[in-house]
Parts: structure tokens; C-alpha cells; sequence
């Protein structure tokens, strides 16, 4: 990318300068990374291993792993680094490419959820046409369309933002280079670039949740219909889960994503910044797959086959 102005680096200020605060934080980051790449790898592996887990919900949650893992790892290391070494310093192509792969591997997990409710409303409104509708090759299909919108919405929003000139401004009030934060220290005009953020940002993500919000409504319509108490009981506690994760990441991605810079108070975003980057990636694997019976059947097998 070319750079058209005379910042070199960006600074990123982190969470705190607080000295008593950083090596609490560092463990605590630490921690969460730790169970992080324990939880996305282990679920990978495991569905790697085991031939009845490879079916199209398990094929979907094996790279929801992976996607978690990817973007949890393209800014957690960075920020253990600056609260342990004071490292805060990031040149301007590596800040490029941590908002490029970021953002990429975020929207491709907005399409992923969106797959997954479909391959789930599916299953439970049309069981007896699950195994035609969703075969290897459609959900192979599937997953390629959703990692190519992912990373074809991330060169739009690294374009947007660092097609912006930068004069002498290089302090990025966040702890990692996100589009925001970057877009703001911009002395160029930023109407622009700001309208065609929000917009993508809002046809991907109010995609997503129609086709979210249209599969639920039909799997509650199909559960209604259904006679069995425990029935009802298993698929409403399923989608509780999948609506805790799915409102948290939405809640953070609008709230962040979906208004100017000019209105962003940057040490909210940051906190916010911290439930997708760090959080949600660590709570992935249980939401979505360590109550289950199948994965924990699995997980029984390879232990014991250890």
C-alpha cells in the first residue's frame, strides 16, 4: 500500500498507562489467550480426528475455531507485548495489515454465524431434507463464499482507511489499529470514507442478522408445532446460547462500526474492543460447542484412546 504521507509508525497508546495496572492486565490477557488457543485448537483437532463429527455444523464450527483463533492472535500478542515491554510502537504496513487480516477474519465469522443459523433452521424445519440440501459441496460452497465477502470487505475497509492522508498525528488512542482509531488522526476530508464504512459495514452486518433472525423465527414456529416438552426445552436452550454469542458480537461490531469517528469515545471503544478481540474468541468453543453431547462423546474417545 502506498504510503502517501510522512508517518512511518503509529504509537499505540494501550489500555493504561498505569504501571500498577499492566502486569495484572498482562495475566489476565495472558490467561485468556492461553484458554483461547487451548478451546479453537482443541475443538479443530477434534473434529479433524473424529469421522462423526465431519458433518456441515461441525464443518462450520471447526472454522468458527479457526476464524477466532486467527483474529484473537493478530492483536492479543501485540497487546501482551506493550503491557510487559512498553513495545507500543507499530509501522505504518504492519498496522495496514493487523486492521487488513482483523477486520477480514471478523466479517468472515459475521457470515459464518449467519451459515451456521441456516444450516440449524436446515436441520431442525426440514430434517428430512437435510442430508440433500446440505452436503459436503454446498457447505464447502458456503464457507469459501463467506471467507471471500470476509477479506473482500477487508480490502475495502484498509483501502478506506489508509487511502486517507496522515500529516503528523500518529498516536492511535486504542491497543490495536482499528479503523476508527486510525481514520480519526487523518487530516484529510473523512466524510466520505466514513459514509462508505457505514455503509458496508451495515449491508454486512444487517445481512447476516436478517438471515439470522428469518432461520430462528422459523426453527421457534417448528418448536411450537412440536409435541415433546423435552424437546422444546433442548431447542430453546440451544438458541438461548446462540443469541447470548450472537448479540454479544453484534452489539460490540454496531456499536463500534456504525457511527462517525467524530462520536467514538475512545476509551469506551477500547473497552468494548476488548469483548471481540479477546473475549468472544475465548467463548466460542463453549457456546457453541462444549455443551454439546456429540463433542463431549468425542472428546471422551480421544482421551481415552490417549
Amino acid at each position: 500500500m502506498e504510503n502517501r504521507t510522512g508517518v512511518t509508525q503509529f504509537l499505540l497508546l494501550g489500555l493504561t498507562d498505569d504501571p500498577d495496572l499492566q502486569l495484572p492486565l498482562f495475566v489476565i490477557f495472558l490467561l485468556i489467550y492461553t484458554i483461547t488457543l487451548v478451546g479453537n485448537l482443541g475443538m479443530i483437532l477434534l473434529i479433524v480426528l473424529d469421522a462423526h463429527l465431519h458433518t456441515p455444523m461441525y464443518i462450520f464450527l471447526g472454522n468458527l475455531s479457526l476464524v477466532d483463533l486467527c483474529y484473537s492472535s493478530g492483536v492479543t500478542p501485540k497487546v501482551m507485548a506493550g503491557l510487559l515491554a512498553g513495545d507500543k510502537a507499530m509501522p505504518y504496513n504492519d498496522c495496514a495489515a493487523q486492521m487488513f487480516f482483523v477486520t477480514g477474519f471478523a466479517t468472515v465469522e459475521n457470515y459464518l454465524l449467519s451459515s451456521m443459523a441456516y444450516d440449524r433452521y436446515a436441520a431442525v424445519c426440514k430434517p428430512l431434507h437435510y442430508a440433500t440440501t446440505m452436503t459436503t459441496g454446498v457447505c464447502v460452497w458456503m464457507i469459501v463464499g463467506c471467507y471471500a465477502c470476509g477479506f473482500m470487505n477487508a480490502c475495502i475497509y484498509t483501502g478506506d482507511a489508509f487511502g486517507l492522508s496522515f500529516c503528523k498525528a500518529d498516536v492511535v488512542h486504542h491497543f490495536f489499529c482499528d479503523i476508527p482509531a486510525v481514520m480519526v488522526l487523518s487530516c484529510s476530508d473523512k466524510h466520505v470514507n466514513e459514509l462508505i464504512l457505514i455503509c458496508v459495514a451495515s449491508f454486512n452486518i444487517f445481512f447476516a442478522l436478517i438471515i439470522i433472525l428469518i432461520s430462528y423465527l422459523m426453527i421457534f414456529i417448528t418448536i411450537l408445532k412440536m409435541h415433546s416438552a423435552a424437546g422444546h426445552q433442548k431447542a430453546i436452550s440451544t438458541c438461548v446460547s446462540h443469541f447470548t454469542a450472537v448479540f454479544i458480537f453484534y452489539g460490540t461490531v454496531i456499536f463500534m462500526y456504525m457511527q462517525p469517528s467524530s462520536s467514538h469515545a475512545m476509551d469506551t471503544d477500547k473497552t468494548v474492543s476488548v469483548f471481540y478481540t479477546m473475549v468472544i474468541p475465548m467463548l466460542n468453543p463453549l457456546v457453541y460447542s462444549l455443551r454439546n453431547k456429540e463433542v463431549k462423546s468425542a472428546f471422551r474417545k480421544v482421551f481415552r484412546a490417549k
